[in-house]
């Protein structure tokens, strides 16, 4: 039986830090940034657990700014 895994790719440069892509996540991948900010200024959401990311996409539905993409992958 093969388990479902996800890849989560998040555009830095429009990201505004709202982290209701975080707030969104069952998985707790997502994070705001505490030491880094994109070309606007803004913290940007970062990926501090990015192996417990089970591509449910619950972040780029809730994403207002559509800077998540998640992709799936089968796991052997």
């Amino acid at each position: 039986m093969s388990k479902m895994r996800g890849a989560v790719v998040i555009d830095t440069d429009r990201c505004k830090g709202c982290n209701l892509c975080a707030v969104a996540c069952p998985c707790g991948v997502l994070a705001l940034s505490v030491r880094a900010v994109n070309h606007k200024g803004y913290p940007y959401m970062e990926q501090p657990h990015a192996e417990a990311c089970i591509g449910c996409a619950s972040c780029a539905v809730v994403c207002p700014d559509a800077c998540i993409t998640v992709y799936r992958t089968k796991e052997a």
